[in-house]
């Protein structure tokens, strides 16, 4: 099991920034890659950032490239998604993601991955 919470979202207006939080509480999180993943209402869960174990490449879809900076910490086991220029738009839950079975690759696909957080709310007011 790797337990993952969440924590640092909040109400932002548009240009703002957050910086979320994902923490294990077991060490076993730095054998995983790790995936950052936001659901907003009547949407499918959809992938935003994805760091590998080792933290030698990240990935992000288009929408947030430029914006957004997924990074870990081995030491803590957390794992941080910094969030620049937030947009309406990014009005979601927020979910960290771990487990994916093969170490070479960050899936896009959530339902490759097992362990999740609870999630947590960001609001970007216009």
């Amino acid at each position: 099991q790797v337990p993952l919470v969440e924590s640092g979202g909040g109400e932002v207006q548009a240009g703002g920034s957050l910086r979320l939080s994902c923490t294990a509480s077991t060490h076993r999180f730095r054998i995983y890659n790790m995936a950052w993943f936001r659901q907003a209402p009547g949407k499918e869960r959809e992938f935003i950032a994805g760091i590998t174990w080792n933290e030698d490449n990240t990935y992000y879809t288009d929408s947030v490239k430029g914006r957004f900076t997924c990074t870990r910490d081995n030491v803590k086991n957390t794992l941080y998604l910094q969030m620049n220029n937030l947009k309406p738009e990014d009005t979601a839950v927020y979910y960290c993601a771990a487990g994916a079975p093969d170490p070479t690759i960050v899936p896009r696909n959530p339902y490759e991955y097992i362990y999740w957080g609870q999630g947590t709310q960001v609001t970007v007011s216009s």
